[in-house]
């Protein structure tokens, strides 16, 4: 059996501890107490890894699949969404492949005989609780699994390459492959892009009306994921009508195409260019999002963000786009007072049009306004319909209407609200 010390790509993995002990254990086992002790701390390491990402089946198989799928190097990075590439890399990347495999067969019946582990057999047909894990949602953690299955069964290293390459092209690599939303932290003076592992499974046809903004919305995404050119795009309106609900149903819808997003908040706008860095380089296409954006007078932050948008040195990556949601048409707040202030300034109309050009980078912007009684009555209906109330349609609107009188009034915000309180009442 080849050393893990040979490997050359899939170096330094990320929660790589269990892996470290248990391949030591298989090139140096023998029937010492303290192998056995490092042995069981091997395991409790991996129940707890397969319990947090809801891992089933061959928990050890699972590790390594869960590995060769996070690992960030050059031949994965190269593969995701793309697929299989040319050149020498994909030898080095074989070379790899075939210790892998070689530890996807290894029988650990051969060192039960020596060491008094019976307990390695649960592992391999281990079978989770109905906690379904919180790190991965169910549909990855479920082709991890069927991947690792797939892998175990391949007959060559070339299959198993073959495989693993697979599933870079469909899904990527890594936390920006894995997952659909991201938000930013600052660790340790460090800013790092964290996967948001709970997204709302909302989707486009859940937002009754607004045809005419959601084609808009969907015209320059698709634009965008196909990579022709595309706008920052600023959706402005009445609260409640949809248009945070619009910009996360993009990513559900596009996700397949390699669309990825990342929430920033306003006092994070100075972390926009390291952001940027560290994404400007992968083969997704980043919307970095930006939750009802406006500015008071006195916040300077938006001069952060105009500097990225456009005006820097260096060019926006391509792969990068800025949509905005806003209570308000040109996000900077102006008061009647600003012009008494500005009487005593020899360049007025500079102050202006420097407040005024945010918006002038968003290219495509998109008016949510909010619905009239007809078309408040009608998402109301087609809210009922989707959650299945039984409720006769006169009493549903009567009701309906009671509500939005004593709850923010006209909005799909409001009809939804309802909606969860008659639900709430069943």
């Amino acid at each position: 059996m080849k050393s893990t010390n040979q490997l050359i790509l899939y170096r330094g993995f990320e929660q790589g501890e269990i892996f470290e002990g248990i391949t030591w254990i298989m090139e140096h086992y023998a029937g010492e107490e303290e192998i056995q002790s490092l042995f069981y701390e091997c395991i409790h390491k991996l129940i707890d890894l397969s319990a947090s990402h809801g891992f089933e089946g061959n928990l050890w198989q699972n590790y390594l699949t869960f590995l060769l799928i996070n690992h960030e190097n050059a031949y994965s990075t190269s593969c995701e969404i793309r697929g299989k590439v040319s050149g020498s890399i994909n030898e080095l990347a074989l070379h790899d492949f075939a210790i892998f495999k070689e530890l996807f067969d290894f029988d650990f019946q051969l060192f039960e005989k020596k060491v008094d582990l019976t307990e390695w057999n649960i592992l391999s047909h281990y079978k989770r609780s109905d906690v379904n894990g919180k790190v991965f949602n169910h549909r990855i953690r479920d082709q991890i699994c069927a991947l690792s299955v797939r892998l175990k069964q391949t007959e060559s290293v070339e299959d198993f390459q073959e495989e693993v390459t697979g599933f870079y092209r469909e899904f990527g690599v890594g936390k920006l492959g894995l997952h659909k939303a991201f938000r930013i932290e600052r660790r340790e003076k460090k800013i790092e892009i964290t996967p948001i592992t709970r997204i709302a499974h909302v989707h486009l046809d859940d937002l009754v009306g607004y045809e005419r903004a959601k084609q808009k919305l969907i015209d320059n995404t698709e634009a965008f994921v196909q990579g022709k050119q595309a706008n920052n795009c600023l959706l402005f309106g009445d609260a409640g009508t949809g248009k945070s609900t619009s910009i996360k149903a993009i990513v559900n819808q596009y996700y397949e195409q390699g669309l990825r997003m990342i929430e920033v908040y306003k006092h994070q706008f100075r972390d926009l260019n390291e952001v940027i860095a560290q994404i400007k380089n992968r083969n997704y296409k980043f919307i970095i999002y930006m939750d009802d954006l406006s500015f008071e007078e006195f916040e300077i932050e938006y001069k952060y963000l105009k500097a990225v948008i456009e005006g820097g040195l260096e060019k926006k990556p391509d792969n990068v786009l800025i949509y905005a949601t806003s209570n308000r048409r040109h996000l900077v707040r102006e008061k009647f007072s600003d012009k008494e202030e500005r009487d005593d300034e020899l360049h007025t109309n500079d102050t202006v049009q420097e407040k005024l050009s945010l918006v002038a980078r968003f290219g495509v912007t998109i008016y949510f306004g909010k619905p009239d009684k007809k078309e408040f009555q009608n998402i109301v209906k087609n809210l009922a319909r989707k959650n299945q109330i039984q409720m006769e349609e006169q009493e549903l609107l009567s009701e309906a209407n009671k509500w939005e009188m004593n709850h923010g009034g006209l909005s799909g915000r409001t009809a939804q609200q309802f909606i969860n309180a008659l639900l709430g009442k069943q």
